[in-house]
């Protein structure tokens, strides 16, 4: 099935935009976690070093080493605070405690975000107290500011530096399947002994290339097999039929003998439009020459056909030269001016003009013409259209398909442009400049 939407990024891009997403996507993650395991470690420690000056204190008060005192405070009042040897440690005591030196006295502290408080309760010789100490959370946050300051510009130009890698290692690994694209583009079925390079790593690519020059080979073999019953069937048809002609036309003359050479006239036709469609389908190289289409066309228009009765206008412009083959092209001159003869009532107007950088030939009849809905149908071939096979005493159906395989070779197209009534096709074929 195909899909509905194809891609049109390249390879490359798509490989690209696909390393760097996942790589954005890892880093993302592995940064979120590295700054959260960060942030718990430091807040970690600040509490660890938070409860170590607590237990140091604790451990004072009950050793008595260096001696610290605790006092009471006012009567009724939760407890009294006493500074204690370090100044991020407080003591806390209850009410009731036993008089002593009071050393300095201030209020507990004030829950804080920016500090880590840890508490520990102390037995001394005159009571219970509360021993919190607190470590500042400032390191921590410094530490994570630093983290951020370079994980931010960072991880942009890791992935800036990603994708410029991996553009260009795609680029290196596709670079032979763009050397065997554009070999294949040049291979024509005139130079079928090229092949495409082969990698010298032993990879899919070069697996592919070794498989397309495989192709080629039974390619040329088949093209070389066609081109030879071409030649074949040329010789071997077109002899007998010549002998076949030439004893019937000095036979005795009677009403069979010349229904006999309508018959063999009509298989000679047919048998040369065969052959030349086999030639064209074979993609044989045409002749190169300079062809004066003027001339080709007048010589044409001007042959004797079997109906007289229908007159041959012709308006050819001169010096217009195009490059080809003299004897297709001669063909495309001679189907379309058949053609029109054959349906038209009384004339044809063949019309040869220059239109920018083309020759135009117009062959235009005052027959009755050639339906719309049939106008790319009459290019296929052994098309005749009902209209036609009343009167058609000579076509075959492939005199159109003729012209417009000629025509594509040659660089130009065919159409009907005109009718009905009557019938008009332009041929269009590039002039040498």
């Amino acid at each position: 099935m195909t899909p509905r939407f194809a891609p049109r990024l390249s390879v490359r891009l798509r490989a690209t935009l696909a390393a760097t997403a996942i790589v954005a996507v890892a880093l993302g993650v592995s940064s979120a976690a590295l700054v959260g395991v960060l942030q718990g470690s430091l807040q970690d420690s600040a509490a660890d070093e938070a409860a170590r000056r607590a237990a140091i204190t604790a451990d004072m008060l009950v050793t008595g080493s260096p001696p610290v005192t605790v006092g009471t405070g006012e009567p009724g009042s939760p407890g009294t605070a006493v500074d204690a040897v370090d100044p991020d440690v407080v003591i806390i005591g209850e009410p009731g405690v036993a008089a002593g030196k009071v050393l300095v006295m201030r209020k507990q502290w004030a829950p804080s975000g920016t500090y880590a408080v840890a508490t520990q309760p102390v037995d001394t010789a005159v009571g219970k107290v509360l021993v919190q100490a607190r470590a500042s959370l400032q390191p921590a946050a410094a530490a994570l500011a630093t983290l951020q300051a370079v994980l931010l510009p960072g991880i942009p130009a890791l992935l800036l530096l990603v994708a410029g890698l991996t553009w260009l290692a795609v680029g290196r690994a596709l670079a032979p399947v763009s050397a065997i694209r554009r070999e294949l583009a040049d291979i024509t079925t005139s130079d079928l002994h090229r092949r495409v390079p082969v990698p010298p790593a032993r990879d899919e690519i070069a697996r592919l290339a070794a498989t397309t020059n495989r192709t080629l080979d039974r390619l040329e073999h088949a093209v070389g097999r066609h081109r030879r019953f071409v030649a074949d069937a040329a010789h071997e048809l077109r002899s007998p039929l010549a002998v076949l002609r030439t004893r019937l036309e000095i036979a005795p003359p009677q009403a069979l003998t010349t229904e006999a050479l309508s018959d063999v006239d009509r298989i000679q036709r047919l048998t040369t439009d065969l052959l030349l469609l086999a030639r064209l389908d074979a993609d044989e190289p045409p002749e190169h020459e300079e062809v004066d289409l003027g001339q080709v066309a007048a010589e044409e228009a001007a042959r004797a056909r079997p109906r007289t009765d229908v007159r041959v206008v012709l308006d050819i412009s001169n010096e217009i030269v195009v490059h080809g083959s003299g004897d297709q092209l001669r063909r495309v001159v001679a189907n379309l001016v058949d053609n029109a003869v054959r349906h038209a009532e009384t004339a044809v107007l063949v019309r040869l003009v220059r239109q920018g950088g083309d020759a135009v030939l117009e062959v235009d009849d005052d027959g009755p013409g050639i339906p719309v809905e049939h106008r790319e149908a009459v290019f296929d071939r052994f098309t005749r259209l009902d209209e036609a096979r009343d009167r058609d005493a000579g076509g075959s159906g492939l005199g159109l398909a003729i012209v417009r395989d000629v025509a594509a070779r040659h660089g130009g197209s065919v159409a009907v442009v005109g009718g009905p009534p009557g019938a008009c096709l332009r041929a269009r074929v590039p002039i040498i400049r």
